[in-house]
């Protein structure tokens, strides 16, 4: 007997029919006894998304699972990086307390002479006092540059004390030497000074500057590039190397111990207030590093509080820059 051929197979026949219509209906979407599939979401067009990547291309084991290798890392992404602090965010940091503590106003400019990297705080003019005595011993040096010559006999000695002592005299013969204010405005002009103007009247004392002005003028002196030449920068800093004791404060106090320091300091009490305007400039060297610092001050009821408020800014301007070194 031919099962294949009996009536048991017909009459089966029907029932897988109605099976695999049922199960193509089911893959087309059309669920038998169900409604009308819904649109499909703005979701479900959008394409798969592809491998991520590091930003700036492929990094590390990422190249695998982009060539569709390897199983997908489970480390957790790591955190971005912290934007580095810069030297002008360390300074005002730094800078901060000292301005909440002290009676009088001040500025501070500095400049890491190993990374370039310079910064102020504070941006308004205060008077020179005697730091004009760098300037004008630079001026009287630009001058005898023009006229190819050396300073004469006269002319040193009464550099030497100005710069060393502080001499006031010598300081006034040479102001009138380089033509007074007019002359001094000159030179700092060529030397990269934008805001400094020599005082009137022969009152040379009086000149107005700011912090960043006095950082332009150090790096005459001390860095490449300058209008002055490697000999007057080489005799400028000797005389400021050769300070007299007693007037050696100032910017030192941010520096080593032991280390040479090379400044120049101005100290005046104004008569139309009583207050007293205290300043210093100058390259110091600190945790093996050397810095060029300008502080300026006014405000402060006597010369001692002057001194204390400046030293205080040196040393937290330099300790600031030193908490950016890698």
């Amino acid at each position: 007997m031919d099962r294949g051929r009996g009536p048991g197979r017909r009459a089966r026949r029907p029932a897988v029919i109605a099976v695999v219509a049922a199960l193509a209906m089911t893959l087309l979407g059309c669920g038998v006894g169900t409604s009308a599939p819904t649109s499909p979401t703005r979701t479900q067009l959008r394409p798969s998304a592809g491998p991520r990547c590091a930003a700036g291309g492929i990094q590390g084991g990422d190249v695998d699972r982009v060539n569709g290798v390897g199983a997908p890392s489970t480390a957790s992404p790591a955190p971005p990086a912290a934007s580095p602090r810069t030297l002008r965010q360390a300074l005002g940091d730094a800078l901060a307390p000292v301005t909440r503590d002290c009676d009088g106003e001040f500025a501070v400019a500095l400049l890491d002479t190993r990374s370039g990297a310079s910064a102020a705080y504070g941006s308004r003019t205060y008077d020179t006092a005697s730091i004009v005595k760098v300037g004008i011993l630079a001026t009287l040096l630009l001058k005898a540059q023009d006229e190819r010559r050396g300073l004469t006999a006269k002319e040193r000695d009464a550099a030497t004390v100005m710069i060393e002592h502080s001499d006031n005299g010598a300081a006034t013969a040479l102001w009138k030497v380089i033509g007074g204010a007019d002359g001094l405005d000159a030179a700092q002009h060529r030397l990269g000074l934008t805001h400094t103007r020599g005082g009137r009247a022969g009152l040379w004392g009086l000149t107005r500057t700011t912090a960043t002005d006095q950082l332009r003028l150090l790096r005459a002196v001390f860095g490449e590039g300058s209008a002055l030449n490697a000999n007057s920068q080489a005799y400028i800093r000797a005389l400021m190397g050769r300070v007299t004791t007693g007037q050696d404060w100032g910017v030192s106090a941010a520096a080593d111990a032991g280390a040479g320091t090379r400044l120049k300091n101005g100290w005046l009490p104004r008569s139309t207030t009583g207050l007293w305007d205290v300043n210093s400039i100058g390259q110091v060297t600190a945790s093996g590093r050397t810095y060029l610092v300008a502080v300026l001050s006014d405000g402060s009821k006597n010369m001692n509080t002057g001194v204390a408020l400046v030293e205080q800014a040196a040393r937290a301007a330099v300790g600031a820059a030193a908490t950016l070194r890698a």
